[in-house]
Order: structure tokens, then C-alpha cells, then sequence
């Protein structure tokens, strides 16, 4: 029981500590900090196996902080910043950063430091997961479907620019917080993405990238001069997707479709709570964000009482707002899939012929999957087989594997019923 209250807290107190410690004695030492953040965690172990303390969370954040001062006082670094902490108004000072609201206030700092523009967007997000949501490097490369090695020289060179460029660590004001903004928001996107439709092999739903994400955007949004119409759709959009989670995979890991989930197993309190935000999103005619238009999608599909009544042709519309504002392949390949439920085979058609599929990157297989559905629904037997075979050949995921085998019966079965 120890070991699964201590890996809670692990996921949700790593970022807290390592952002409070590093506001203290600076970028310079995160890898000193983090190693700290780490024994504190082993110490909490093997302390709390004879007994729990009464508040879990303030022992960590101590034991952090003792442990940091310790390890600088071991390797000689910063010893009269060591004695002014211990002693007089300093001492009180270091006391105040550990108040919940100032440690909300290191978060939100390492945060926009993380999604710093001047750092590589791809060690953006490697840097973000490990230090304020205590990812290793084996989940980062597994969120991000990369070598550890890779990940590890990520890590490194962020740290290295951070302290080269000498990054402050602070929350951006002005035109320059709206820019940072944006790519926060595009971080914790892909968290979720990642989270919602694993590209890992066995496993398609990840619940702990999805708890992160609005995690993240739950602490952006405290702050009053976050509280922007785009980032309130974006808090809506994951309430509204993870309110699902539970319906998308049956007790066998398979992948339950849209139209045979459990509505009952839909978590309305998230609903709730997504609806709040998304009419905060709208409030006052704002200008509509690519949030804005995939909230609306999903609460489409939250608002129909079962899979016939869903109202395809907003959802249609939706999209088609969507790729005029982001006109990407995978929103293209969105369009065609929900023409092919309103029966558009022409229009489906078109979209189809219009995707560059080797742009869907990873998920170049749903491309083939989608035209192997609309060879089915045109009695084309021998090509939606063909394209659902070239989907199965793409497919990493185990549980959409199956799923296209499935699939690949059915088109099969139907064949020779006909």
C-alpha cells in the first residue's frame, strides 16, 4: 500500500518540489535538485514503512528541501547561501516559498520556462514531462516514441541551453505571454493526445498522461491573467474526452467503437465541469481557436443519447470551421470519416484523394483504415480488404491491431453472406 501512496505522490509532488527547489538555488543545479527529488522519494520508502506520517505531501516537501541544502553543503557549492537560509529573515523567506501559493507560482514559472521559445520544441516537451510531472526517461521516450538515449541527450541539452542562455524563471508579461502561451498549450495538447490514443504497443489508453494534462491546464487557469477564452476550451476539450475514457476499452484491453460504448460509463462530473469551461470559452463573441472548434466536436457526441442520434452534420460543419483554420491532414481524414456516416460518398471521396498521407506521419495507418471502410460501404470487397491489410502492416498499437482484424472479418463475412 506504502509503495502505491508513494507513487501517487510521486506523480503529483515531483513537479512541486523540483519548481520550488530550483526557484531557490536556480537552473544551474536541476540536476543536483532532481537527484534530491529522487532520494527524498527512497527515503519516504523506507521511512514510512513503520508509519505514515499524519501529512504525507509537507514531509516531502521538508525532507526535499533539507536534503537539497545537504547535498550543496556535501559538494561545497553556495555555502554562505547555506547559512543565510538557516538563519534570520532568509531562513523565513525559504519558509514562504514552500506556501501553497507560492509553490503554484514556481510551477507556473517552470512551466513557461520549459515552453521557453529559444529551446528546441522537441526538448520542450521532454524537459516539461520530467521536471514538472516526474517522467523518467523510459516513460518520455515511450510517450514520444523515442530511444532513451535520445531523451537523455534532450534532457541534457535543454538543462544546457537553459543555463547557457541564462532563461529567467518567470512568468512572461505582455505580448511575449500570449506567444508562450500558445506553445504551453500546444504541450499539454500533445500530453493529452498521447495519453488519449496511445502510440505505444501495448497499451492505447494512458490515464496518467491524461491526469498530467489537466493537471497542467487546471493549474494555468488558476492564475487570473491565464484565464484566456482559448485555454478555457482547451480545459474543455480534455474534460470532455476524458469523461469517455472509461467506455473506450472493454475488460479484454479491446477497442469498444463509438457506436457500442457504454453511455452510463461516461463520467457526467467531468461533462459538468467542461461545459462550465467551454461557456466561459464563448463568452463574449471571442475569436474561435482550434480548442474552441474540437471542444465543440466532442460535445456533440456527449450530447446524443446514443450513436443514431448523433448530429453529424454539426459535427461536419464543425470540422470543416476546424480545417479552414488548420487545414492539416488529420483534419482532412476527420472530414472524410464523418462524410462516410452521412453517407457523402462523393464528397468522402474527394477528401480522401486530397490527403498526403506520409503528413499523418505515426498515424498514416487510420488513413487506410478510413478508405477501407468506404470501399465497404461502395461493396468493394477486394479493395477495403487491401487497404484495411495496409492498415494492419502500419498499425504499432496492439489493441487497434485487433481491432482492424476484426474489421477485416466483417468485410470478409459480409462478402460472403452477399
Amino acid at each position: 500500500m506504502e509503495g502505491k501512496i508513494i507513487d501517487h505522490l510521486f506523480r503529483h509532488q515531483h513537479g512541486k518540489m523540483v519548481s520550488v527547489l530550483t526557484r531557490i538555488f536556480g537552473f544551474e543545479h536541476l540536476e543536483t535538485i532532481e537527484d534530491a527529488v529522487q532520494d527524498t522519494f527512497i527515503q519516504a520508502m523506507n521511512s514510512w514503512r513503520k508509519q505514515m506520517p499524519e501529512n504525507p505531501e509537507a514531509w516531502l516537501m521538508r525532507a526535499a528541501k533539507n536534503r537539497s541544502i545537504d547535498l550543496f553543503r556535501k559538494i561545497g557549492k553556495d555555502k554562505d547561501r547555506d547559512s543565510q537560509f538557516n538563519n534570520g529573515p532568509s531562513a523565513i523567506a525559504l519558509s514562504e516559498m514552500f506556501l501553497d501559493d507560492e509553490i503554484e507560482d514556481s510551477q507556473l514559472k517552470m512551466i513557461f520556462t520549459a515552453c521557453h521559445p529559444l529551446l528546441d520544441p522537441k526538448d520542450q516537451i521532454a524537459f516539461a514531462l520530467k521536471t514538472i510531472s516526474g517522467f523518467s526517461r523510459k516513460e518520455i521516450a515511450a510517450a514520444l516514441l523515442s530511444k532513451e538515449d535520445n531523451i537523455k541527450k534532450r534532457l541534457q541539452r535543454a538543462r544546457k541551453y537553459i543555463v547557457k542562455l541564462n532563461l529567467q524563471f518567470e512568468i512572461p508579461v505582455g505580448e511575449e505571454l500570449n506567444v508562450r502561451l500558445d506553445r504551453v498549450m500546444e504541450v499539454i495538447y500533445v500530453l493529452f493526445n498521447e495519453g488519449f490514443q496511445s502510440l505505444k504497443k501495448d497499451k492505447l489508453i494512458r490515464k496518467d498522461l491524461c491526469g498530467e494534462a489537466l493537471r497542467l491546464c487546471k493549474i494555468l487557469l488558476n492564475k487570473k491573467a491565464l484565464q484566456v477564452p482559448k485555454l478555457h476550451a482547451l480545459f474543455a476539450l480534455l474534460c470532455f474526452h476524458s469523461s469517455r475514457l472509461e467506455s473506450k476499452i472493454g475488460p479484454n484491453n479491446e477497442i469498444i467503437n463509438l457506436a457500442d460504448q457504454d453511455r452510463r460509463l461516461w463520467y457526467f462530473p467531468l461533462i459538468a465541469m467542461g461545459n462550465d469551461a467551454m461557456n466561459k470559452a464563448v463568452e463574449n463573441n471571442v475569436k474561435m481557436s482550434s480548442y474552441h472548434y474540437e471542444a465543440a466536436i466532442v460535445s456533440e457526441h456527449l450530447r446524443a443519447s446514443s450513436f443514431e442520434k448523433t448530429n453529424w452534420t454539426m459535427i461536419l460543419k464543425w470540422y470543416l470551421e476546424l480545417y479552414a483554420l488548420q487545414p492539416t491532414e488529420n483534419n482532412l481524414l476527420n472530414i472524410s470519416i464523418v462524410q462516410i456516416q452521412l453517407k457523402q460518398f462523393d464528397e468522402a471521396l474527394k477528401s480522401l484523394t486530397n490527403i498526403n498521407q506520409a503528413k499523418l506521419q505515426q498515424r498514416e495507418y487510420l488513413y487506410y483504415a478510413t478508405f477501407a471502410e468506404y470501399f465497404h460501404h461502395q461493396g468493394e470487397v477486394v479493395k477495403s480488404i487491401h487497404h484495411i491489410d495496409r492498415a494492419l502492416e502500419l498499425v504499432k498499437n496492439e489493441s487497434e491491431r485487433d481491432y482492424f482484424i476484426s474489421k477485416k472479418n466483417s468485410y470478409q463475412n459480409k462478402n460472403a453472406r452477399d
